[in-house]
């Protein structure tokens, strides 16, 4: 029997008229011949509520409670929507991570997949359960306890389950109906793609794009898993949402596919350090070890030695990372690992990212970037780029105009 995933993120099941809905997506499926495993997350809202519990009642809380409590919410809801496609007449159980059982590592609020045994769950179909809904952003550690994958882990969820249970296809269904060129709350043109390469989709993901956690599509891309993102508030067929795909699928695809941005951002730098071998590991050492995220980072000859004897290092990180790495920098100043003159952040900056597979075979993707933005007074603080990627470091204030700009340089309005 053909198998499908199907999941179902907290907006498409946030009450029980909309969990109905999602069981008539299931049965329909059910009825075209399929087993499905349906991957869900809790209600819209549960999550925020419990983590606020946790913190309120523990600030300074244990990990391994915390996924106790936070998880639970995806439980209830994949309980009640396996009542309501009971009451639908379609066979269908419930299943929390430990009786798949999904197995982990022991990084509670962060825990990565180590395997899926397939027995379970197949045995239940073989005795004729069309469905079996499962508890998406949760497993078990090699302990015994509950993990959690860390925010948005049900889509991961979902493509681990389609990869580990060979399923044709994996759809995602959420509050937007595919991935668009660009946020269609920034510029009415944003048009929606039919197909887009995961190479494209994971850089987009990892740089602001929220419609999937980057972690689901580098498993997809991984285990070549067809993945569909399309909406749960609409009539769907076949050829619904956007698929995400190997490239060579994709008959004649656009130099750039995308536009993104990222508007939490920070620039730091610091001012005047030696130039010396082994700087740059003294510097992002501590970073890493403190979990800064750094992204973007620019070296210069510092203005206040021409003889090139010391540097000005820059780089760009999450803006709530800024108290970390200002933490790191000091202390690693204070034990003498590193020496600076200044430590400068501006936390008023956003970055802004073309993507496109087409940018491997094509000139000039840089030139027309920087000149639509010249065009609109908009500065370049910093440049980063990448084989299908240029990403910059504007003023925050110009974000908006930033990507209305871009889009329309590249023509993103238009197919082909």
């Amino acid at each position: 029997m053909p198998l499908l995933v199907m999941k179902f993120g907290g907006t498409s099941v946030a009450d029980l008229d909309r969990i109905k809905n999602v069981a008539r997506k299931v049965k329909r499926e059910v009825e075209r011949g399929y087993d499905v495993i349906v991957i869900v997350s809790a209600m819209s809202g549960k999550t925020n509520e419990l983590v606020g519990w946790v913190e309120s009642t523990s600030p300074l809380y244990d990990a391994r409670e915390y996924d106790a409590v936070v998880s639970s919410g995806e439980n209830v809801t994949a309980g009640l929507v396996a009542l309501t496609l009971q009451e639908m007449d379609v066979p269908a159980r419930s299943w929390q991570g430990w009786q798949v059982p999904i197995n982990t590592t022991s990084t509670h609020a962060s825990a990565r997949f180590s395997s899926i045994p397939t027995e379970n769950l197949n045995a239940k179909f073989a005795e004729g359960f069309k469905v079996a809904v499962v508890a998406g952003f949760q497993g078990v550690s090699p302990e015994g306890r509950i993990t959690t994958l860390g925010r948005g882990g049900s889509d991961t969820t979902a493509v681990a389950f389609a990869a580990a249970f060979g399923a044709e296809r994996c759809d995602i269904f959420t509050d937007v109906d595919g991935i668009y060129t660009t946020d269609p709350r920034i510029t009415d043109k944003a048009r929606k793609l039919d197909r887009i390469a995961f190479e494209e989709m994971l850089e987009l993901a990892s740089l602001g794009a929220k419609v999937l956690q980057t972690r689901s599509v580098e498993l997809a891309m991984r285990f070549k898993v067809p993945l569909r993102v399309l909406s749960s508030f609409e009539d769907t067929d076949d050829s619904s949402g956007t698929l995400l795909c190997d490239e060579d699928e994709i008959m004649e695809s656009k130099v750039v596919s995308g536009v993104a941005y990222s508007r939490d951002e920070a620039k730091v730098t610091l001012v005047t350090v030696e130039d010396s071998p082994g700087i740059a590991a003294a510097i992002f050492g501590p970073l890493s070890e403190a979990g800064v995220n750094v992204d973007m980072i620019v070296q210069n000859i510092s203005e206040k030695a021409g003889d090139g004897s010391v540097t000005d290092m820059t780089f760009s990180c999450p803006i709530n990372q800024v108290a970390r790495a200002r933490k790191a920098m000091e202390d690693a100043k204070a034990a003498g690992t590193i020496r600076y003159e200044d430590l400068s952040i501006d936390s008023d900056v956003a970055k802004v990212s073309v993507v496109g597979i087409g940018m491997r075979s094509h000139a000039g993707v840089a030139a027309i970037m920087f000149k639509a933005l010249a065009k609109e007074n908009v500065n370049i603080k910093v440049i980063s780029t990448s084989e299908i990627k240029i990403s910059v470091l504007i003023d925050r204030k110009y974000m908006e105009l930033a990507v209305q700009a871009l889009h329309d340089a590249f023509d993103l309005d238009k197919a082909g």
